[in-house]
């Protein structure tokens, strides 16, 4: 059984994106982060992105409105942001808080500055194969966690745990593609699939992303198989400081000794996400120069 170390990953991409910001001449590329409300994960993960951000040479620039803001305030200071010339990037966290209309913010964003990935047109271009979109930040990592550690789909059978907007459409999407390192054949799982076992032990490769602690059990999984764990879930751990630990969307232990490789929570896709996030900032400023 082979970790497939997201931190070693994620390091090496935030490595190669630096080397390449510094010999750019003139401004350096910008991202907006758009922070409403005090959501402690939504705090933690604006700070890393801005840190990243800090180490490769990117501009980063930290809005925090206020969390009774109205969703045409919001709109507003989006449309301002689309408009700004020095601006390359922009994120809006989420969640956003529950008065706020969040697919609406997020189409908001022009689709060129949207580096999150989750414009319509963004996703669009994925299904259509268009490389000149952004792939939403937590599926591309997948796919770079996937060719970095020699793991190659063609031919094999992708079964993907989860159908969100976020991670469980696109990666399908991404996996599908007419690529290299995709071509895999898919298929998606969800609450409404009957026997879930039945078809995740026909996967080459599992990519769980249902948002369950430790869903995936021993029994689920084919000897041998390739497993990308995206879940972060907390579970109570009178043992732990904090009073939990993380855990992700399989049960690791008795998992493991099965996988040929297999990605640990933390330190597997988490790392990525915000690799991504500035690679495709640098993309989104490259476009912008040209």
């Amino acid at each position: 059984m082979e970790l497939i170390d997201g931190n070693k990953i994620a390091a090496d991409i935030i490595a190669e994106l630096k080397t390449e910001v510094t010999a750019f001449t003139g401004r350096k590329p910008c991202i907006v982060l758009v922070r409403v409300g005090e959501d402690p994960a939504s705090v933690s993960y604006v700070k890393k992105k801005e840190k990243t951000a800090a180490d490769i040479g990117i501009i980063s620039r930290i809005i925090l409105p206020s969390a009774t803001i109205t969703q045409a305030d919001l709109e507003k200071l989006i449309d301002d942001l689309n408009a700004d010339s020095t601006v390359d990037g922009i994120l809006v966290q989420s969640p956003l808080p529950k008065h706020l209309n969040e697919p609406a913010a997020f189409r908001r964003l022009a689709a060129h500055k949207d580096v999150d990935g989750f414009h319509t047109l963004n996703i669009g271009k994925v299904a259509q194969e268009d490389d000149t979109g952004f792939v939403a930040c937590t599926p591309a990592g997948i796919m770079e966690l996937l060719a970095r550690s020699g793991t190659d789909l063609k031919g094999r059978h992708v079964v993907v745990l989860g159908r969100s907007l976020i991670v469980g459409k696109p990666v399908a999407l991404l996996a599908l593609q007419r690529k290299a390192g995709a071509n895999g054949t898919v298929t998606i799982c969800h609450s409404g699939t009957k026997d879930v076992a039945s078809l995740t032990r026909q996967a080459d490769v599992l990519i769980a992303a249902i948002g369950r602690a430790e869903f995936v059990t021993a029994d689920m999984v084919k000897p041998g198989a390739v497993i990308i764990d995206v879940g972060i879930n907390r579970v109570p751990d009178a043992t732990k400081k904090t009073g939990y630990r993380l855990t992700g969307d399989v049960h690791f232990s008795s998992v493991s000794p099965l996988t040929s490789k297999i990605t640990p929570v933390p330190g597997g896709v988490g790392p990525m996400t915000v690799a991504m996030l500035m690679k495709n900032t640098v993309k989104a400023y490259k476009a912008h120069a040209s």
